[in-house]
């Protein structure tokens, strides 16, 4: 959502984490922007289920949270309070808090072409995978081999038996 595409602080600014409403990301952070602030809200690919049908969408990768740029000395913090889609920004006494040096610009940096957060190149053979894309979203296998077309290997358990499938790098995350 950042304009210039960088996202390394500017002058005395640090990143602040904005707690949004529920599935509202995305407007409050462009009612931010609309005020003048730098924000990122880091997405992903989740895949939805309905009505027996499979979809891929982007969607927050924090759930009902964004950062947001901010000089405490100079900006108007407290105007992030009232901005539409916003629920408030996460405090530490009567400042808000400032997130550790280095998050924001990480997630940026793991970002694909298309803007979206991918964790694929932290994973290693043998390795716990969740899988975050298509039928088998939300299961989590071993991750087997990856090839030069970034496909994988992943060793499920699939109803008490071993199954391999094959899929694309891009739709894997770490298993926690």
């Amino acid at each position: 959502m950042c304009v210039d595409g960088e996202y390394r602080i500017r002058d005395q600014s640090r990143w602040y984490v904005v707690h949004t409403l529920p599935h509202r990301e995305a407007g409050a952070a462009r009612q931010l922007e609309f005020q003048g602030f730098r924000v990122y809200l880091p997405l992903h690919h989740k895949t939805v289920r309905h009505a027996r049908r499979f979809r891929t969408v982007r969607a927050p990768f924090f759930p009902r949270y964004l950062f947001v740029e901010l000089n405490v000395a100079r900006d108007r913090w407290r105007s992030v309070n009232g901005t539409s889609g916003v629920s408030h920004l996460i405090m530490e006494g009567e400042l808000p808090k400032p997130v550790p040096t280095g998050v924001v610009e990480n997630l940026a940096a793991i970002r694909s072409h298309e803007g979206v957060i991918s964790l694929a190149t932290l994973l290693q053979p043998g390795q716990a995978v969740r899988i975050l894309t298509g039928p088998f979203a939300e299961q989590v296998g071993k991750l087997i081999a990856v090839d030069d077309q970034a496909r994988v290997r992943i060793l499920l358990d699939v109803m008490g038996a071993s199954v391999i499938v094959h899929s694309e790098r891009t739709t894997l995350a770490p298993a926690a």
